[in-house]
This record gives structure tokens, C-alpha cells and sequence, in this order.
């Protein structure tokens, strides 16, 4: 497991300065089966690969699987434990540039977020407010051997 490790800048402007670096990692985190299947209540989406426990013990992953649009609404969350931003009146998540789900997440298995930041640039000032957009590279990693389960690349924007 990676020893959690956050960045703290008190201003959405000093993110310009960070582009390329590795803003840390995130606390340990599990998805419970109970999650999984609220989520499953949520979206409608009841494979059994997700929330028939003893079925998908007989099934291609030996148990039931987080969904992945499920690991990916985590990404925000774990990005929030590596990047503290100090001083904003609003951010928002501006979108997905890439996604990709590259193992499956067994529920009750701890994970943790790697982030980097990509990219970030001054957005124009909309009704009085100059922002910074920027983007961040997002690895949900197993916390027991850093093998990567999803990797998403998210836009977010702060205005001050």
C-alpha cells in the first residue's frame, strides 16, 4: 500500500505551477457489496455479475464485481484526498477525457487513488469570475500490490 500523500496549494492559480507532477495518494478505500448494490438500485443495473453473490461465485471473476461507472464516481472522491485546494468560492467536475476499466474490482478489496496533474490553464472569466481548469490523471490502484484497476482522466474547474 502507498503511504497516503496530499497536495495543498491555497489558490486555484497555483495548480498552473504543478503540471506534470504526481499530487499524491489517497487513503485506502473499500467498496462494500452494499454499495454495489445501491448503486445496482441507482442505475438499474442488477447483472447478477454485480449483485447475485453465489451465482457469480460460479461466474468468470469467482465473486461479484464493483460496476464500473461505480469505481469511476469514486474518482472525484479519491481525488479529493490528494488535492486540497485552500482558497474558491466553486468547483465543478468539467468531464472525462479518457476512461478505462482495466481489472475488475472485487467488492470488500481496498483501494487507492494516484493522481497527476495533466494539464491546467486559465479559463476566461465568466460573469466576473477567471478561473483555472485543469486535468488530472487518476489511477485507482489495488492498495495490496499497485495493480491498476481503472484509470480516468478528469476535468474539474475552481473559480476563486
Amino acid at each position: 500500500m502507498r503511504t497516503p500523500r496530499r497536495t495543498s496549494v491555497r489558490e486555484p492559480r497555483e495548480l498552473l505551477d504543478l503540471v506534470g507532477e504526481e499530487l499524491g495518494a489517497s487513503e485506502a478505500r473499500v467498496v462494500t457489496q452494499e454499495e454495489v448494490d445501491r448503486f445496482a438500485d441507482v442505475t438499474k443495473d442488477h447483472q447478477w455479475i454485480h449483485v447475485d453473490v453465489e451465482r457469480a461465485k460460479t461466474g468468470p471473476f469467482g465473486g461479484t464485481i464493483v460496476h464500473g461507472f461505480l469505481t469511476l464516481a469514486l474518482v472525484p472522491r479519491l481525488l479529493e484526498d490528494v488535492l486540497a485546494v485552500e482558497d474558491f468560492s466553486m468547483g465543478i467536475n468539467y468531464g472525462l477525457d479518457r476512461v478505462r476499466f482495466v481489472k475488475p474490482l472485487p467488492p470488500g478489496t481496498e483501494i487507492q487513488g494516484v493522481a497527476t496533474l495533466a494539464s491546467a490553464e486559465r479559463i476566461p472569466a465568466e460573469n466576473g469570475l477567471e478561473g483555472v481548469q485543469a486535468k488530472a490523471s487518476v489511477v485507482v490502484e489495488f492498495a495490496h500490490d499497485g495493480t491498476t484497476c481503472c484509470v480516468a482522466e478528469i476535468l474539474f474547474r475552481y473559480y476563486p
